[in-house]
Formats: C-alpha cells, sequence, structure tokens
C-alpha cells in the first residue's frame, strides 16, 4: 500500500473514532448500583429491581409538548410489567418544563395520566448537577445517553447495562422500542 494510501485509511479511522459517539464502555457500575429517592420521598436502591429483565429510563416535564407520552409509558408499563420490564420516570427541569415541587409532579401525574409505575423525585438529566445516574450514562454509552430534551428514554438489560437510547420523537410504543423490549423479556 502507497504511503499516501496508508495515511488516507489512518485519517479515516481517526476520524471515525473522533466522531462515534459511544463511548468506550467499561461498566465499573451498572444500573443497580445506583439509588434514588422517589417523588414520594421514599428513598430505594435500584438493585430492588434486579429481576427485572428490561428497564425503561424516561426523563420527563409537565409542561412538555411531549407529555403526552406519560400514557404510552402508562400502557407499556401495564402490558409488560409483569413480564419483567421496569417504566421509571424521572422528572426533571433540566429544560425549564417541570413543576416546582415533587408533590405538584405526583398529583399531575396521577391525576392526568393514572400513572402507578414509580417516578423519582427532581432531578437535573444533564451537566455537572446529573444525577449519577445520567452521568453513568454519558460514560458509558457516549453522547447518546445525554437528553437533549425531555421524554428522552434509556433502554437498560437485565445486565445493568444500556441496552440502546431513544429520542424524544420516539414514542414509548414505537415498534422499535416495543421490539427491543420484548427481545430482552424474551432472553
Amino acid at each position: 500500500m502507497k504511503f499516501s494510501n496508508l495515511s488516507k485509511l489512518f485519517s479515516i479511522l481517526l476520524m471515525i473514532s473522533f466522531f462515534s459517539s459511544k463511548a468506550l464502555s467499561n461498566y465499573e457500575k451498572v444500573f443497580f448500583d445506583f439509588s434514588v429517592e422517589l417523588v414520594d420521598g421514599k428513598s430505594i436502591e435500584l438493585k430492588e429491581f434486579k429481576n427485572k429483565k428490561a428497564i425503561l429510563l424516561v426523563n420527563t416535564a409537565s409542561f412538555c409538548g411531549f407529555t403526552k407520552q406519560y400514557n404510552d409509558m402508562q400502557n407499556i408499563w401495564e402490558r409488560y410489567e409483569d413480564k419483567g420490564l421496569l417504566v421509571l420516570a424521572v422528572p426533571s427541569n433540566s429544560f425549564n418544563q417541570e413543576k416546582k415541587t415533587e408533590k405538584e409532579v405526583k398529583e399531575f401525574c396521577e391525576v392526568n395520566f393514572n400513572i402507578t409505575f414509580p417516578i423519582t423525585s427532581i432531578y437535573d438529566v444533564k451537566g455537572d448537577n446529573a444525577h449519577d445516574i445520567f452521568k453513568w450514562a454519558k460514560e458509558n454509552h457516549g453522547k447518546s445517553a445525554i437528553p437533549k430534551w425531555n421524554f428522552h428514554k434509556i433502554l437498560i438489560n437485565n445486565e445493568g447495562k444500556i441496552e440502546d437510547t431513544f429520542s424524544s420523537f420516539t414514542k414509548p410504543t414505537s415498534n422499535i422500542i416495543i421490539s427491543k423490549i420484548e427481545t430482552l423479556l424474551n432472553t
């Protein structure tokens, strides 16, 4: 191979690695190593969910245009909970669209959407003040794990590792998410 061709190949490989959004996953910790406070004030160790085959982690906000996705989240929770799915909502004001208190969030979700899946306290989901779960997701899965907006979804497998991420535009009941959830539930 000529030097110029070798140089071009090296440049291409360098560019691919530079623009790749997926970090090298060493997973010193997994999802189950963290804890959260729920909207009702109860602290919970996520290791309590080690029996789950799939976890759909969604950052939410009450005043967002995607808030109707709460209906879809409740639907897949009801459909797959007994098969091993956990839906976990993480209310966040990172995009300035969440209510001020956990009490208001809880009431909003129960009254408007009859939510029965777990909802955490209000947490930041990006930046230096992000909850450790979201810092962990970024570290192990790269830029695609960082919420760009509310209702960003992170699908976690039974090992507590990130399986995939989905943008706010991808509904929880979309074929791609349902297919991936069902694959995880059937393994």
